[in-house]
């Protein structure tokens, strides 16, 4: 056989692994959002997105319309037919799960709480006192000590209210 044939790559090859390698990008992140038993493994990609009413390549769901691509051409009157949804319950709930409202994570870690409470208990609003203090492990500078206790302010108002109130006593028995 001459070497020749051996090094030459089949078309169909190239496409079914072009295929392939899209199918480990997409698959793991699609796992995530569609129930396992919507999905048909022994179909495709496309295929399983088009029975879930869902558009593989949002490019092709929505075309741009030519008059904001600058051409002034009439567009074609055919509308494409309509594509059958077999498992229109995935994107009911994907809208239901879209519609949710968002959770908002306002809470500070437990370790950043008690570093901010040190420094202010121990140095009041002294920031480059705070930056020198051997407490400081990260070597924050005055402007970062200074805005983590912004943080705290925001994020715990009447905390920090309390705190500088139980301050205010302390300071008065020690003069």
């Amino acid at each position: 056989m001459p070497p020749s044939s051996a090094a030459k790559v089949k078309p169909w090859a190239m496409t079914r692994a072009r295929i392939i390698s899209c199918e480990r990008r997409v698959l793991p992140f699609l796992k995530q959002i569609i129930p396992r038993h919507a999905w048909d493994p022994h179909k495709s990609v496309a295929q399983n997105l088009a029975e879930m009413g869902l558009a593989e390549d949002p490019n092709k769901a929505i075309p741009i319309p030519k008059k904001l691509l600058g051409m002034e051409v009439e567009s074609d009157t055919q509308q494409p037919g309509k594509k059958l949804v077999r498992k229109p319950y995935v994107v009911n709930e994907m809208e239901l799960e879209a519609s949710l409202p968002e959770k908002k994570s306002n809470t500070l870690s437990r370790d950043l709480i008690d570093y901010v409470r040190y420094m202010i208990q121990n140095h009041g609003e002294n920031y480059k006192e705070m930056a020198r203090d051997e407490k400081n492990y990260y070597q924050d500078t005055p402007k970062q000590i200074k805005r983590k206790i912004n943080v705290y302010k925001n994020f715990y108002p009447e905390e920090y209210k309390n705190f500088i109130a139980s301050l205010k006593p302390e300071k008065m028995e020690v003069q």
